[in-house]
């Protein structure tokens, strides 16, 4: 009989985006359980990845009773599954999981801290904050940082005392280098987007302030009535209710003639593929799969110096780094890219090869099926 694993998140979208292909990967190993809150990507997972799938309603906010409902039914469903492990990812599903997994005697606990909130934060928020995630720690055997950064403020905060394991170079599933390059299907799809001789920006993300779309709107603007054949492509949805930008940049990205917001997409290559440079101004990360996706379609890179991203990037070899929140440097940054083709064009050239040197996706499925081997092989001795 193959040992048991629950794989967990908060929302199902973590599931079929960041671990594309890995929990089939575990399958032919061992018997994998997904675990989320409801949703369609759910749904997606259990048919790409043919493993069964429970949805379990969780709350990616503080809402005291319906977690407390959430830890019950993790502990009635770790109590009938009976894991040898359970592994989490994101900050709700791994307070809740590595909790629920310690009552019900779950012999290997590993938690993935992905980007932190609490370095960006102060007050009461900070603390609590705080205080969860060291709850986490203490109710996890296995702790996993996916990248140095997150490894260092997780040090720097006192959060544990425990070890804090790398999984090879960092970041949770790698990159499919044969999914994300310039195959001609992908460049013939690319080619409805393009818009030559016009430098094109590119941003995949949500639309939140937490990602820089205030600061990058603001320099996009000024910077096009400088550049007027240049535009910026935005693939990604507003989230309103959780951290909306200013209604200022709303309105410039469903108006201005240069801003092309192309909304959620399935598919990023062709947006990726049709773009000069990829900009990234985010406040936190802990370490994002889209630059990784970027990089291996050969772009270049304007990055924030925050975790993940300045160690994806080295500045002025295969993009630049800037300081976070300022729109001011970033206007210049891109006007630097739009001033010297030749700047960029050395940037484009070693943009993937540093992707297929360090964050190959089959090399980082090997270190974490050792992972758990070795997690196995220790509950024998």
């Amino acid at each position: 009989m193959k040992p048991k694993v629950i794989r967990i998140s908060t929302v199902p979208l973590s599931l079929h985006l960041l671990l594309q292909g890995q929990l089939k990967m575990l399958a032919e190993t061992y018997e994998v359980l997904a675990v989320s809150s409801s949703g369609e990507e759910l749904h997606k997972v259990a048919e790409r990845e043919g493993v069964r799938t429970c949805a379990i309603p969780m709350e990616r906010h503080i809402a005291p009773l319906k977690d407390l409902i959430a830890l019950i039914r993790l502990i009635i469903l770790f109590h009938k599954e009976k894991p040898q492990i359970v592994h989490s990812l994101t900050p709700k599903a791994g307070l809740l999981a590595m909790m629920a997994a310690r009552i019900c005697r779950v012999p290997i606990r590993i938690h993935t801290f992905t980007g932190l909130v609490f370095p960006s934060t102060t007050g009461w928020k900070q603390q609590l904050l705080i205080a969860t995630d060291k709850l986490t720690c203490a109710c996890a055997t296995y702790l996993n940082p996916e990248g140095k950064g997150v490894r260092r403020d997780l040090e720097r905060f006192h959060i544990t005392s425990r070890a804090l394991h790398l999984i090879g170079n960092g970041n949770i599933n790698g990159i499919d280098l044969a999914y994300f390059d310039r195959t001609p299907e992908v460049m013939r799809q690319a080619e409805i987007y393009r818009r030559n001789p016009c430098f094109t920006f590119c941003f995949v993300g949500r639309l939140v302030r937490d990602k820089g779309i205030n600061e990058l709107v603001s320099a996009f603007v000024r910077l096009q009535q400088e550049f007027t054949n240049c535009r910026l492509c935005l693939v990604g949805d507003f989230e309103a209710e959780l951290d909306p930008v200013t209604p200022e940049t709303a309105e410039h990205i469903h108006k201005h003639p240069a801003i092309k917001f192309m909304g959620w997409q399935e598919d990023i290559r062709p947006f990726l593929a049709a773009a000069d440079a990829f900009v990234f101004p985010s406040y936190r990360e802990g370490f994002p799969n889209v630059i990784l996706q970027a990089g291996a379609m050969g772009l270049p890179c304007i990055v924030t110096n925050i975790n993940g991203c300045n160690e994806i990037i080295e500045n002025g070899k295969n993009g630049i780094i800037i300081p976070p929140h300022d729109s001011e440097y970033l206007y210049r940054t891109m006007c630097g890219f739009l001033s010297s083709p030749r700047l960029v064009e050395q940037l484009a050239s070693a943009a993937r090869p540093q992707i297929v040197q360090k964050y190959d996706r089959r090399t980082l499925w090997e270190a974490l099926r050792k992972v758990y081997q070795e997690q196995i092989s220790n509950l024998t001795k």
